[in-house]
């Protein structure tokens, strides 16, 4: 019995004791809660529901709790059921109930923890989204790990998710860099608000080998020549960088062709005829104050040129035309201005605001030796993902990214994050999952296929605790999943290795017989209990696009 299968069994139970005290059981909430309580002598579980709705039904909260027990406690799968307090149910599970977890892990194997609650819903996932001036930064490392675990969290919601990428080759920055280029080229100085760094060096000599004679061509010539070949060159470096993390994108969206396209004109010519923009000292703007911007903004300048938010308007407006009923954009710390504009434009184009949901991501530090680092050899100033991943690994750095609210700046210490011991987070979590596969192979030594499990003998606390610690992975998903915030799933895989090594290391808890030992019933339901674990392991860490070794 999941904590799933418990709630709905209190639902019900619930429901039919207030029709047998004459109450409307319509005042019992959609889900009820379930809990484990923080202290494992109250039980294997804990609930408010009498003291949610004893009132609207008319009875005192302990009544309610007392009539909940007695019809719980004769409910099959349940052991005990005892009121504490002004109306808390403490429960306990019978063993043999407990035992069915394991089998729901083994029989759904992949599957167990996904959940249908998102079927039909169309989400767009945009992140990254780095300008194609530079290698990847760290903060944009961070959301290519948080990124892309949401969209396989989301997935395993029932949702359908598009990962974009939107390739910004559109406006100054692109000039900048393509300057840069040319400077380098050329061996003038860098341009005061230019790109510095070796990559800028090594991506202008690949354009001249290409173009033999590219740095004599006239101006303008020369400067659309390592503009277009810059772009290109540094774009399918941070694609070959993001592939080497683990990270894909199902559709790269290039912002360039909003506006060869017409489609910028047509959004904004759609808002003005609406009258979502309003004219003000020559200038067309949006009134995104109404939505938690800090200023109305620009949308068309006094001089006829779209601002940048024009472009920003007609890529949600293409993504809705493309059929998504959601967007999500994964940003930078310094982007909390655009969660009120792009609320106002999907409002501007008759949406609910609801369906664009903003994600600020904070700073990422690298630190050693307790001391702030500056590793990055090609980028000048900035660190990469790829000195992230040269320093400790693919495993480790998304791992380390995603350990944390991504609304929280973080630190990551390298000397931690390469240590092979359980200190290190991923190495705590990997090696529990290679303990249950050494144990499984191991298992080949015996008979067990003689043997039927019985799960109802497995009544040590340590038996119970992993039981239920792997019961509450498919609420553990599905709350990341509404939340958006993947570092649920890790921690939660922390803990359940934090409860898996004393399991395995007890002498008591013995999963294979040693010596003249008999293989008994209650050894085969160990090892069903460790085969769960393993594949709740090897579920979560496959949410984060990290990898369930088999040794280590």
């Amino acid at each position: 019995m999941t904590p799933v299968d418990l709630a709905d069994l209190l639902r019900a139970t619930a429901a039919k004791v207030l029709v047998e005290r004459g109450s409307d059981p319509a005042v019992l909430p959609d889900e009820v809660t379930v809990e484990r309580p923080r202290n494992p002598e109250h039980g294997d579980y804990a609930t408010n529901v009498a003291m949610q709705v004893a009132k609207k039904a008319g009875m005192n909260p302990r009544e309610l709790a007392t009539l909940l027990a007695a019809a719980l406690t004769a409910a099959d799968g349940i052991d005990t059921a005892e009121v504490a307090g002004p109306g808390f149910l403490n429960i306990r599970l019978a063993a043999a109930a407990q035992g069915a977890i394991i089998a729901k892990i083994l029989a759904a194997g992949e599957r167990y923890g996904t959940a249908d609650t998102l079927a039909g819903t169309n989400i767009n996932l945009e992140f990254v989204s780095a300008n194609p001036t530079g290698p990847v930064h760290l903060g944009g490392t961070r959301w290519a790990a948080v990124g892309d675990a949401l969209g396989r969290i989301l997935i395993a919601q029932g949702a359908a998710v598009t990962r974009e990428y939107y390739f910004n080759d559109h406006g100054a920055q692109i000039d900048r860099f393509a300057n840069s280029l040319v400077a380098a080229a050329t061996g003038a100085p860098t341009p005061d608000d230019g790109y510095a760094g070796a990559y800028i060096g090594e991506i202008a000599d690949t354009i001249v080998a290409a173009n033999p004679g590219a740095a004599e061509l006239p101006e303008a010539q020369r400067r659309e020549l390592f503009r277009r070949e810059g772009v290109e060159l540094m774009f399918a470096q941070i694609r070959a960088s993001l592939h080497e993390f683990g990270t894909d994108f199902d559709v790269y969206f290039n912002e360039s062709s909003l506006f060869e396209s017409g489609e910028v004109e047509r959004a904004v010519a759609t808002l003005k005829s609406s009258g979502k923009l309003y004219e003000k000292d020559g200038a067309w703007w949006i009134a995104s104050t109404e939505y938690g911007d800090d200023k109305d903004r620009v949308v068309i300048k006094s001089d006829g040129n779209s601002a940048y938010i024009a472009g920003d308007i007609a890529y949600f407006h293409n993504k809705r035309a493309r059929g998504f009923d959601l967007c999500i954009y994964m940003l930078g710390a310094d982007h909390h201005g655009y969660i009120g504009r792009l609320k106002a434009a999907a409002a501007a184009f008759g949406d609910d605001p609801a369906t664009v949901e903003v994600l600020i991501g904070q700073m990422v530090n690298l630190v050693k030796d307790g001391v702030a680092v500056k590793m990055s050899k090609r980028a000048g100033t900035i660190v990469t993902l790829d000195d992230l991943v040269d320093a400790i690994g693919v495993d480790a750095a998304r791992y380390s990214l995603m350990r944390s609210s991504a609304n929280s700046s973080i630190d990551i210490d390298l000397d931690l994050w390469t240590k092979q011991e359980s200190v290190n987070p991923i190495y705590y979590v990997q090696y529990a999952h290679a303990r249950t596969c050494r144990i499984i192979e191991n298992s080949a030594a015996f008979d067990f296929a003689s043997v039927t499990p019985d799960f109802a003998a497995m009544t040590a606390d340590r038996e119970g605790e992993l039981i239920r610690t792997l019961g509450e992975f498919p609420r553990i998903v599905a709350t990341a999943g509404e939340t958006r915030e993947p570092h649920r799933v890790v921690r939660y895989l922390e803990e359940l290795a934090g409860v898996y090594h004393p399991f395995q290391s007890d002498n008591d808890m013995r999963v294979l017989p040693q010596g003249d030992e008999p293989l008994t019933p209650r050894h085969a339901a160990r090892l069903e209990l460790v085969k769960a674990t393993r594949q709740v392991l090897r579920n979560g860490l496959s949410l984060l696009g990290v990898s369930a070794p088999e040794r280590m």
